[in-house]
């Protein structure tokens, strides 16, 4: 069974932890992206063919792929705080094992590790919604969300500098660096999570998980080499969709599974995945084509024959965008909902990729190109982990907020996939080399624009959600109707949310936590500080309360079923400020 215990937070979170844990989802960003520059010459730096080669970045995907659902609820069950660490010292291992080796073999088990460092961002998302203040929650999952494309965009033109006037191994030593920085940060700044689910961990699910990912995205990545239509990359696919079948029976027939598929179905939870993949896929077109485009020789006839560095530049205002999008999402999310920004997002992406159809011919188009696609980029990204976590319980945040980022990565690798073949088969050659056409940018730019259309009509079918006028201080329908279901039934909890001097605590956030660790209803106090909370059943619950300025409470309690509702007085402790 998974239920949630009360753990006091270490400490009250302060101002620094949103940008330390932006900047930890900056680090895996870096990690992600330093070895752009140098991809085309991996062959010749590892001494091997250009298909092994390939491995020193599917190893990353695989791995990172893997990594970041069993990392989530690895979180949620023995702490957020400890897990985002444990997945920045294996990055570490895995940057420093990379930096003093130029062999093929050791150079794949390096990025393998390094791939661990993507469990960072759901990790982070899910303490920020365990420890920040509603007010505050909306913009810090934003910048969150964001962080990977603003860690993109920031490391693309430095990786380019390093990599063109040293030797490229600095670059593991330098994301080596920024890792060791990340963990040392997060350990003095970041409190551990006040929330955390029990039961045993998963492992068949997990193992079952593992085979699953890696037998799909295996011919996705090496699918171009191998043949699409070969019998190595058909058959991995068959047998990718008969283990994630069985595995998702044996997950539906487990007390704790690793993914709650029951929530995972719910139509919020599930279209915004869907999306997701929509979103990530769009991401990764412009990721490919602008320095492609930037780099190719003038002579080509469509070619900007801009250095590694400058095309760098030109393609880090995407990230950038991405960055300041932050605040705008959460102005617009607070007044109009995550649905409605998640829709101007994708609008603001299709305006995007329309536009840079015709504006390919000169440098300064294509930051036009990149500063609108990071603006709608950004509004999506930001809008994302809102859905994910208005739609599940608390004590499965990390694994909910894992299993959306596996989404957004299988995206990323699906266009990979799909815009490398395009590009392969427009290209023209050239002195024995393939040199790809403005054809084939402006397909991947359509096949861009479609999938950001099918994100779109996922997103018109989410459910919607109407905001309140001050979100910080209103209870949502929901919440008001627990409180009105409580009163008529008159089975539940009920009680005053009091301070640490007795006195009542107004607009207090109530949630009702029931013995799996899901959420069972939510309200927030009155004036007088009343709260009255309905329960589906009899039996263990929690109750969970927060407000600003005062310390978090769970205290348990339980229901027999018989009588009116259960006295509970909850009483917040003040806060304590971290020094």
């Amino acid at each position: 069974m998974t239920q949630t215990t009360p753990v006091r937070p270490s400490g009250r979170a302060g101002a620094a932890v949103v940008p330390v844990l932006a900047f930890a989802g900056i680090v895996v960003a870096v990690m992600q992206t330093l070895l752009v520059p140098v991809v085309k010459d991996l062959p010749r730096l590892l001494d091997t063919a250009p298909a092994d080669a390939t491995w020193v970045l599917t190893s990353t995907l695989l791995s990172g792929a893997v990594a970041t659902p069993i990392m989530g609820r690895l979180g949620d069950l023995f702490g957020k705080r400890r897990m985002l660490v444990a997945s920045l010292a294996v990055m570490v291992v895995g940057a420093l094992v990379s930096a003093f080796t130029s062999d093929l073999l050791v150079m794949i088990a390096g990025r393998t590790l390094q791939g661990f460092a993507m469990g960072a961002i759901p990790l982070g998302i899910g303490l920020m919604r365990d420890m920040l203040p509603r007010e505050r929650l909306g913009s810090a999952m934003a910048l969150m969300s964001s962080s990977i494309g603003v860690g993109g965009g920031l490391a693309l033109p430095a990786a380019a500098l390093v990599a063109q006037h040293t030797d490229w191994h600095t670059l593991y030593l330098g994301a080596a660096g920024l890792g060791v920085l990340a963990i040392a940060l997060t350990l003095a700044v970041v409190p551990e999570s006040p929330l955390r689910a029990e039961g045993s961990f998963d492992l068949p699910g997990a193992l079952g998980l593992t085979a699953g990912l890696v037998l799909f995205l295996l011919p996705v990545s090496k699918g171009s080499d191998w043949g699409w239509t070969s019998g190595t990359t058909l058959g991995l696919f068959g047998a990718a969709a008969v283990v994630l079948l069985l595995w998702g029976l044996m997950e539906l027939r487990v007390a704790a599974p690793l993914v709650d598929l029951r929530t995972t179905a719910r139509r919020e939870v599930l279209l915004t995945n869907l999306a997701s993949i929509m979103v990530g896929v769009s991401f990764f077109v412009v990721s490919l084509v602008l320095p492609q485009l930037l780099q190719l020789p003038a002579g080509t006839g469509h070619g900007l024959g801009q250095s590694m560095v400058v095309a760098g530049l030109c393609v880090a205002p995407l990230g950038l965008t991405m960055m300041f999008t932050a605040p705008v999402y959460a102005r617009l999310s607070s007044r109009y909902g995550p649905k409605t920004t998640l829709i101007i997002g994708l609008l603001v992406i299709a305006a995007g990729y329309g536009g840079g159809l015709g504006l390919m011919s000169a440098a300064w188009q294509t930051v036009v190109t990149s500063v609108v696609l990071g603006a709608g980029i950004g509004l999506a990204y930001s809008s994302l982990p809102a859905l994910i976590v208005g739609a599940v319980p608390a004590s499965e945040t990390g694994a909910a907020n894992g299993l959306n980022t596996l989404m957004r990565s299988i995206g990323t690798s699906v266009s990979s996939a799909v815009i490398g073949m395009v590009l392969a088969n427009t290209s023209d050659v050239v002195g024995g080399v393939a040199v790809p056409t403005l054809h084939g940018f402006r397909v991947s730019f359509g096949i861009a624009t479609a999938a950001v259309a099918v994100g779109l009509v996922l997103a018109l079918f989410l459910p919607g959600r109407r905001p309140s006028e001050h979100p910080q201080l209103r209870a949502s329908s929901e919440e008001e109707a627990n409180l009105e279901r409580a009163r008529e039934a008159l089975r539940g909890f009920r009680g005053r949310v009091l301070d640490a001097t007795g006195a009542p605590v107004a607009r207090a956030r109530v949630t009702l936590i029931d013995r799996h660790g899901r959420r069972a209803g939510a309200t927030v106090s009155a004036t007088d500080g009343t709260y009255a909370l309905a329960v589906p059943a009899q039996g263990p619950y929690v109750l969970a309360a927060r407000a600003p300025g005062h310390g978090p409470l769970a205290s348990p309690a339980t229901h027999t079923g018989a009588g009116d509702c259960v006295d509970v007085d909850l009483p917040l402790p003040p806060e304590t400020v971290t020094a």
